[in-house]
């Protein structure tokens, strides 16, 4: 290092100093920024923006004056005329947008600056450097000496640029989950939980059950830190505010005795859950959900960090129910089938209830139906059949298909006077059916029998069953009876 450059810099300090040192010369830079300043620029960033060649320019203006060994060997250079002569290798790609920046903070009367920058070495390395510029004590008015120290960061940015990319993945996973993810703050409901403890409490499913207050107000502290764009399609929201804003439209009713089930998971420790629950959406449709709730690593002691995932199994729950329902009832009636009747039977059997009464019903005239106007026309019978029955009793009693035709009516708790009232019941319902359906008339046969003391429920259907043929025979009598009577009258015409 030449002495008149040194500028009273010790050479042993600088060439032994453990970062990269440059000594440089900004006069000429100095000079170009009077020349704009009297041309009338004011605002060295706009320029910039307006031409960034001119950063260019002013990178011309400077002279390398010393570098020390530190800086040869960051570089991999031999020496400073090595170094000059390949410039355009280690300062490159968007090097000159941060040293637009060193540029503007000296326009701005700064005589200290520093930015963040890449650098490359001669063999092509990747360099993140950390750069602190000052002009030195004494060359305040032309900057023909500035000291420039340069850090070699890139193991630090390397990491940096490692978390931030790992954020930004973490957070594309949770932005576009094809679930719903929710991150909460329980963190108030665990204070609750330890209170009640703290008051001697052991047995908390019993104390949820006394005070069923207390599982609301936990519910009530539950806070949605955020949630992911599925979770706005799930509940059909507009935007998070809207959500955040209407979470009590989503937390209610039938959730409340999932989140005791999950308070007292909680309470027994168990920080990560899983259990199929209710919420329902903004427009207050069900949805059912499979509920995965996890206290997130390191807030294990506060819960104030969780995250809950939703997965949407609405559709796999209608198609149980349906299913459930295909196995209890019958498809064309809607009324339960011979399977759930004899289930039924068994049931009522094994508890002794009673009184007890049943109706057997058959339906008159579905094979001529058939025979006439076709089997789209009998069904229409059954389904007819179906809608009287169905809207004659309310549970427990219950009405099932048990044959072709054949029907009954099991009236659990209903004595001999109440079975009669029911048969009347549904005389006046088929009444109105047949005033709704004009055409083919709906004809019932029924039979009622209320189980004697001691008697058999089979005994007591059979005595309904007998009484049921009896008025289908009564039935066809009659048919027969009018249509003599109508081909007598006929006959005497014709005479």
């Amino acid at each position: 290092m030449a002495e008149d450059g040194a500028d009273g810099i010790s050479q042993a300090m600088f060439q032994l100093a453990p970062v990269s040192l440059w000594l440089e010369d900004y006069s000429g830079l100095h000079q170009l920024f009077g020349e704009w300043r009297a041309a009338g620029i004011t605002d060295l960033r706009a320029l910039f923006q307006a031409d960034p060649t001119m950063v260019g320019k002013c990178a011309d203006r400077i002279r390398i004056l010393e570098i020390n060994e530190k800086t040869n060997n960051l570089f991999e250079s031999r020496d400073l005329e090595h170094l000059v002569a390949n410039l355009g290798s280690v300062f490159r790609d968007d090097m000159l947008d941060t040293h637009g920046e060193e540029m503007i903070q000296l326009w701005d009367g700064q005589l200290e600056f520093s930015n963040v920058s890449v650098n490359y070495s001669l063999g092509g390395r990747r360099i993140d450097i950390q750069m602190t510029g000052r002009v030195l004590p004494g060359h305040e008015d032309h900057w023909d000496r500035v000291l420039i120290a340069i850090e070699d960061v890139t193991e630090r940015e390397t990491a940096r640029r490692r978390l931030a990319e790992s954020a930004l993945y973490a957070q594309g996973l949770f932005a576009h989950s094809p679930v719903s993810l929710w991150v909460e703050d329980f963190s108030s409901i665990k204070q609750l939980l330890d209170e009640v403890r703290a008051q001697g409490i052991v047995d908390f499913p019993v104390f949820t059950d006394v005070h069923p207050e207390f599982v609301e107000r936990c519910m009530s502290e539950i806070k949605v830190l955020d949630v992911n764009q599925q979770t706005l399609e799930l509940f059909g929201a507009a935007d998070k505010a809207t959500l955040l804003n209407r979470v009590g439209d989503i937390f209610r009713d039938d959730m409340l005795p999932h989140f005791r089930e999950q308070l007292i998971d909680l309470w027994n420790g168990k920080l990560f859950q899983q259990r199929e629950v209710i919420n329902y959406s903004l427009s207050g449709e069900v949805v059912h959900v499979l509920l995965q709730f996890s206290v997130l690593p390191g807030h294990e002691d506060d819960w104030s960090l969780v995250q809950v995932a939703l997965t949407d199994i609405t559709a796999r729950k209608k198609a149980e129910s349906y299913l459930e329902f295909l196995g209890k009832h019958d498809v064309l009636t809607k009324l339960y089938n011979r399977s759930f009747y004899v289930d039924e039977l068994n049931r009522i059997d094994r508890k002794g209830l009673s009184p007890m009464s049943v109706l057997m019903i058959d339906v008159n005239g579905l094979k001529q139906a058939n025979d006439l106007w076709g089997h789209a026309a009998g069904d229409a019978l059954l389904r007819r059949a179906g809608e009287v029955l169905a809207k004659t009793v309310e549970k427990p009693c219950c009405a099932a298909r048990i044959g072709g035709d054949e029907f009954a009516l099991l009236l659990p708790g209903v004595d001999e006077h109440g079975a009669e009232l029911i048969a009347a019941n549904l005389e006046s319902m088929l009444v109105l059916n047949n005033q709704f359906y004009p055409g083919l008339p709906l004809s019932l046969a029924v039979g009622a029998a209320t189980r004697a003391e001691a008697e058999s429920i089979e005994d007591a259907i059979k005595r309904a069953d007998l009484l049921m043929y009896r008025a289908k025979q009564d039935y066809h009598s009659q048919s027969a009876a009018e249509l003599r009577a109508a081909q007598r009258a006929f006959d005497d015409w014709q005479q």
